[in-house]
Formats: structure tokens, sequence, C-alpha cells
């Protein structure tokens, strides 16, 4: 479960409550929770188009060689190259046959999801930003570059594929439509079979049991869907940085749980953060999923890069049919 004390973990499997920070006021409906985030939509796409616009210089796509009409790249005449491939008037020039190379045009669906579920609206007193607002600003972000890199992109369990240029707003409309839609507020992505060729973009703490969290990767990698986590936690949920008495409130299940001495929880708080950590990571490499850790004291910035230059670089060429289970944290491998 979560722990909350003026801030949000999750600690054993004994209850599956998330929990959060509260106070002595009562807790907000869905339906202001609701009202709430779409106030901040706005803002937080401003932000998400900022963050992508940072990364955005130098940013290809599926810049490879494939079926297209566009040019891309001349390159030497090989063994296995056919007669027909030759471009005899670069080659003319030369001492050396080349081959004129198109680019790859066929686009991919990406399938997005923010966990925005009432746990993720929490921050400590070591970040200013929730990880719920932290998760939108990476979707939308996401959902900007990949659409200029020719994707398709929609919401999992709410939008269709678009690879419209205004893609990133029209996600925002479409969380504020549907915020209280299932697929949105629920902690897990809903289980929905997707195509062979597609990709899936999770960001989320992952913080559920971790049986629950990799039953359902499983299913959604179940068709060969190439998948990317994005794990956003809190400073203060990896390392319990609290002294002294407190009381944890969960504020998607209404537990509570007091602690005398919180410190004398912390090694083997950590021990259990990091197995579980280490469980939704062993379920992605299995899959062939990468898994990035962004905590939100750290630059938006970072995680997407980290993503973008895994997509581009990890050897199979195109955006959304990256694999490979790489992982890293803000701070670089973990």
């Amino acid at each position: 479960m979560a722990l909350a004390a003026q801030h949000s973990f999750r600690l054993g499997s004994q209850t599956s409550g998330r929990a959060s920070a509260t106070n002595d006021r009562a807790m907000p409906t869905i339906e202001a929770d609701a009202h709430a985030l779409a106030e901040r939509l706005p803002d937080l796409l401003v932000e998400a188009l900022r963050v992508s616009n940072t990364i955005a210089h130098g940013l290809h796509g599926r810049r490879r060689a494939g079926p297209g009409e566009t040019f891309w790249q001349f390159r030497p005449f090989e063994q296995y190259d056919t007669a027909q491939l030759i471009d005899w008037r670069r080659s003319a020039s030369s001492d050396h046959l080349y081959v004129r190379e198109r680019e790859w045009e066929a686009a991919h669906t990406f399938w997005l999801w923010p966990d925005l579920s009432n746990s993720m609206d929490f921050h400590s007193h070591l970040s200013t930003t929730t990880k719920r607002d932290r998760a939108l600003v990476l979707v939308l972000a996401a959902a900007e570059m990949l659409v200029r890199s020719g994707e398709r992109v929609a919401l999992l369990g709410v939008t269709k594929p678009t690879a419209s240029r205004k893609a990133a707003a029209r996600l925002a409309e479409s969380i504020a439509l549907n915020r209280t839609a299932p697929a949105l507020s629920g902690s897990l992505p809903p289980a929905i079979r997707l195509s062979r060729h597609s990709g899936v973009m999770l960001v989320s703490d992952f913080l559920d049991p971790a049986e629950e969290v990799v039953a359902r990767l499983e299913a959604l990698g179940a068709g060969g869907v190439s998948g990317h986590l994005i794990q956003v936690v809190d400073p203060a949920e990896e390392t319990l940085p609290y002294q002294g008495r407190a009381e944890f409130r969960g504020l998607e299940g209404g537990e509570r749980w007091v602690a005398d001495r919180v410190e004398s929880l912390r090694e083997r708080y950590i021990a259990k953060f990091t197995a579980h950590r280490e469980a939704i990571a062993a379920a992605a490499r299995r899959l062939g999923w990468s898994l990035l850790v962004h905590r939100t004291d750290r630059p938006a910035t970072e995680p997407l890069l980290a993503l973008i230059n895994h997509l581009q670089y990890n050897g199979r060429g195109n955006l959304a049919g990256a694999g490979g289970g790489h992982r890293a944290s803000s701070g670089g491998q973990i």
C-alpha cells in the first residue's frame, strides 16, 4: 500500500489501498477532482509543448531505409544489393557505386496512458510537482514528439489514433472530457488487445501490488506489442526521509497507519520498494519492454530525451517498434 504523512508511499502487500497526503479536510469528490484537473490542463499542455520543443531539435522520427517516396541518403553499394538499386548518376561522379535509399514512411500507432488515479495527486516537500501533473506533461509531450516524427497517437482505451499536428491538444481535451472514465481513473492501464505492430507507453508510479501490475503488462504485451514504461515517483517515496511519529492515510481506500519512529522503518521500506520496482523491471525485460524511472524533482525533459534516444538508436530504427528492455532513471541506469 502507499503511505502518507504529508507524503505518499506504498508499503507491503497486506492491503491493496493506494495512498497519498491528506489533512483534516474532507476528501475531494471525483467530480471536483476532475474539474480541478481540467482547469490545470491548459497550463500542463503549454508545459508539455515547451518540453517537447526543448528536445525536438535533431528528432528525425523513423529515419531508416524502407518503402516511401522521400529521398533519405546515398550509401555505398554492398554485395547483397541488386544492380537495379544503383544510382548511376551519383556513381558516375565517383570511383565507387552508390545506392539511393528512401525513407521508411509506414506510420505506427502509439497508445499512451497516464495514471490519473487519486494517489498520483501527491508531492512531498522534496518536489513541487505532483506525480499526476508530471505524468500528464510526459504523455502530452510524447504525443507531440511522436506526431512530429510521423507516428499516430491515441489515449489507451479512450480515443482513436490520430496523426494530427494538434494531437497533444486533442488528447488534453479528451482527458478533460473523460477524466472519470474507467480507462483514465483506474490505477492500472485498461486491458485492451492491441495490434502487433503498435506501441504502448504507460506513465504511472506502478505501485499497485506487483503481481497485479505484472499481470496487466503481460496482458497488454501478449500480442507482441512493443512497450515503454515511465515510472514517476516522488523523491520521498524512494527514500522515506522522515523522522519521529507520523500518521499515514490512504487517499483511495481511507486506511490509516501510525508509525512511532518512521526512521526505524527506512531500511526495510527501501528494500521493499526496491524489490517492488525490480519485479516490474523483470516483467518489462521478459516482454522486451523498456523501463525508465523518473523523479518529480528532476526536469521532465530527462525521461523523454532518454526515451526518444532509446527508440531511435536501439538498433531497430523505427520509433514505435522499439523494445529491448532498457532500464534507466533520471540519474542513469538502475
